[in-house]
């Protein structure tokens, strides 16, 4: 009893028995960590050794981590234990030594890795647009970019992973250790300045909105050009890349992936997508500049589900707002150009071309529409919610085309306003139709003009968007204003010979009829040898069928009472009588339709036709 009592009185409380326990034990860990610890830390001392730590040694690499993790950990156990502990302020001098060193690495490895580093730089696509051949000039200006890519592109992607995995390393362990801040600003600044000057070598440029409206157009149009090449290696390779790299870089810590990538691309993202709004509000716009707006609009839209991944941030928000702003700003400009289009269309004042050929107006509009087609896709977002304000006046019936009907698709919707548009058109042009004063020959210029929206809708992708039926329909008017030219152009030719040629009249009458025959036949020739059917189809079909009705009529006729009528005239001036022979008939007729009468022997030869040359009458017809 003495002996536990004795024990009892003397010794430690249970308590404080255990909390010299913890203490020593504490201690004794940090030492062994320290001891363990500072061998290889305080040999890479930035002091003590200029060497790169992680490209001369990566065996020691791993171990100096996992020295600086332990000696964190310890670290982190000893201040709950003990934190007066004097082992403390040797293991955070320690621990300074080694993110001195880490952060040295880490500058060291991104500084040596600038562009190898971006993630997609192996699968870089060439900056060339795949546009016409009038880009020529932004080819040129982009082979110095292509030149600096095409090195990129030959770097081991198995060594560019090896790199991201010691960054990531580097980082996490900076991070666990308190210095996630030192870190993410180390990375902040070298990956900004690559995102910078890849954009510069890309030509992107920041300018002001007041820079842009001083411009030449010709001047903003390569600008334009640039930026359109720029923008998907931007946002598909340089954004999409360093998105990447940086959530695998700052895996550990959401918060600091997302600051990172903020610093580093905001910005210089926001300079991309805001030139488009600034072009969009450059006040020298024009129809001709329409295409470049839809270009932009289009390179925007397409990259939209990419942005809206890329810059998936809160704090990048403000990227997508912008690059949907650009797009509604893109599309009030060309909703405006599209309301002027239909305008001067039907304001168009211009005289009508001689012959009854094609109208430049014809021309413009539907090489302007046909370039339309090809953006269907963008036009029918512009124009998708546009139904309030341009209501299309078409009855249904001249809106049904080949594909079924329906109003809300984007199809119909570029259908419908390409139907309008190109109804408009020839509107317009039957109103020019009437200023010739000659009905035949306001036929043939709506023939012509009507046949030539026809072949370029067939010829174009138009013919996609319009459709078989409209064609079809537009095709029989062209027949039917060919038919009506025909009729009333040579009316006074046919009703020159009895309705029946081989019916029995006397010799006089068949006299009669050929100095008729004669009269308006020349008269026709002459008035018609300036006029013009530009499609060689067209013209040698109007040619056949004149030939054929005329022909039909007049051999039998000429063969019947020809030699009748040569007999009562034997006296003199037969020839100015029976001036004109069938074959004869048919040569002039092949002569006509190719337009300037001074130059129509020469095209009718080029064209097959015959080659005699320009018909020459000394004297009218001796009809008495």
């Amino acid at each position: 009893m003495t002996g536990l009592f004795s024990l009892s009185k003397h010794s430690s409380p249970p308590h404080a028995s255990s909390q010299s326990t913890t203490h020593k034990f504490s201690d004794t860990l940090m030492e062994d960590t320290l001891k363990n610890a500072e061998e290889i830390i305080k040999r890479w001392d930035l002091n003590e050794s200029s060497s790169n730590l992680f490209q001369d040694n990566r065996t020691e690499a791993k171990q100096f981590l996992d020295a600086v993790i332990d000696l964190q950990h310890a670290m982190q156990f000893v201040v709950k234990e003990s934190s007066t502990s004097q082992l403390l302020v040797r293991a955070q001098n320690l621990m300074k030594i080694a993110m001195k060193r880490l952060q040295k690495e880490f500058y060291t490895i991104l500084a040596g890795n600038r562009y190898f580093l971006d993630s997609e730089s192996g699968s870089r696509e060439s900056t060339r647009s795949s546009g016409s051949d009038e880009d020529q000039g932004s080819e040129d200006d982009n082979a110095e970019i292509e030149a600096r890519f095409a090195e990129i592109s030959i770097a081991d992607e198995g060594e560019k992973v090896s790199v991201a995995v010691d960054l990531k390393a580097i980082a996490d362990c900076m991070i666990e250790a308190g210095y996630g801040k030192e870190c993410s600003k180390i990375y902040e600044l070298n990956r900004k300045s690559v995102i910078e000057e890849t954009l510069y070598y890309l030509g992107v440029e920041n300018i002001s909105p007041s820079t842009v409206q001083k411009m030449e157009w010709k001047d903003l149009e390569k600008k334009i050009k640039i930026w359109l090449n720029a923008v998907k290696v931007a946002v598909s390779t340089l954004f999409y890349g360093e998105r990447i790299l940086c959530d695998q870089v700052f895996s550990i810590s959401d918060s600091i992936r997302e600051s990172c990538f903020t610093g580093i691309a905001k910005d210089s993202a926001l300079t991309l997508f805001t030139f488009p709004e600034m072009v969009a509000k450059y006040k020298k716009l024009s129809l001709e500049k329409m295409f470049r707006i839809l270009d932009l609009y289009d390179s925007i839209s397409e990259l939209l589900s990419e942005i809206e991944v890329i810059f998936g941030f809160d704090s990048t928000v403000a990227v997508k707002s912008q690059a949907l702003t650009s797009m509604a700003k893109l599309r009030d400009a060309a909703r405006a150009m599209l309301a002027e289009f239909e305008s001067a269309i039907k304001k168009d004042s211009s005289k009508v071309v001689a012959g009854g050929g094609i109208h430049p107006l014809t021309r413009y509009v539907m090489n302007y529409l046909i370039f339309l087609s090809d953006y269907s896709g963008p036009v029918s977002d512009i124009i998708a919610d546009w139904k309030a304000v341009v209501k299309s006046p078409l009855p249904e019936s001249y809106l049904l085309s080949p594909i079924a009907y329906d109003g809300d698709s984007p199809s119909c919707i570029v259908s419908v306003r390409l139907t309008w548009l190109i109804l408009v058109l020839l509107c317009k042009l039957d109103g020019k139709a009437g200023f010739y004063g000659d009905v035949p020959l306001s036929y043939l210029f709506l023939a012509n003009n009507l046949n030539y929206v026809v072949s370029k809708v067939r010829q174009s992708s138009l013919k996609l968007l319009l459709g078989p039926d409209w064609l079809s329909n537009h095709e029989s008017k062209v027949e039917q204003y060919m038919a009506n030219f025909k009729r009333m152009g040579w009316s006074s030719v046919m009703t020159s010979l009895p309705e029946n040629s081989t019916a029995e009249i006397s010799p006089a009458e068949a006299k009669e009829c050929f100095c008729k025959f004669s009269l308006s036949f020349e008269e026709t020739y002459w008035k018609q040898r300036s006029w013009v059917i530009p499609d060689p189809k067209l013209r040698d079909e109007v040619k056949i069928s004149l030939a054929k009705k005329i022909l039909s009529a007049y051999r039998p006729f000429y063969h019947k009472y020809g030699e009748k009528v040569a007999w009562m005239e034997s006296g003199g001036g037969v020839e100015s009588i029976l001036r004109f022979a069938p074959d004869n008939v048919q040569n002039y007729l092949s002569d006509l339709f190719h337009g300037s009468s001074e130059n129509s022997s020469t095209t009718s030869s080029s064209h097959g036709s015959s080659s005699r040359s320009t018909p020459t009458w000394s004297s009218p017809p001796q009809c008495r």
